[in-house]
């Protein structure tokens, strides 16, 4: 009987553990770059897409001082909702398809 007390004890821990791990990865920010610093992507720990940030020379390498500010934030802009977009609706995907091998039945820590 003690042993398994001491089981449940362990089995809360890991949860709690599982918790804090989970808040913390979603409250990270992860920056990947390419062409040299001329396109940023951030995400969270957890690979959620937050935003993008695009230098004048990724859009017009030729004659980056022919692209504004306002046309780099609204591309910004644009990609960064198509972006949240398809993430929200694989999001949706996976729980139709997991509610479908499950039953409907919730399983903690499966989505």
């Amino acid at each position: 009987m003690m042993n398994m007390m001491n089981m449940m004890k362990q089995a809360q821990n890991i949860q709690k553990k599982l918790v804090e791990a989970q808040a913390e990865l979603a409250s990270s920010s992860i920056t990947g770059t390419a062409g040299n610093g001329s396109v940023e992507v951030t995400c969270d720990g957890k690979g959620i897409f937050k935003s993008i940030k695009l230098s004048a020379e990724a859009i017009n390498p030729e004659n980056p001082s022919s692209v504004s500010s306002d046309d780099i934030e609204m591309l910004e802009d644009l990609i960064t909702t198509a972006m949240k977009a398809a993430t929200d609706k694989s999001k949706s995907v996976l729980e139709s398809k997991m509610k479908s091998v499950t039953g409907g039945v919730s399983i903690p820590g499966l989505m």
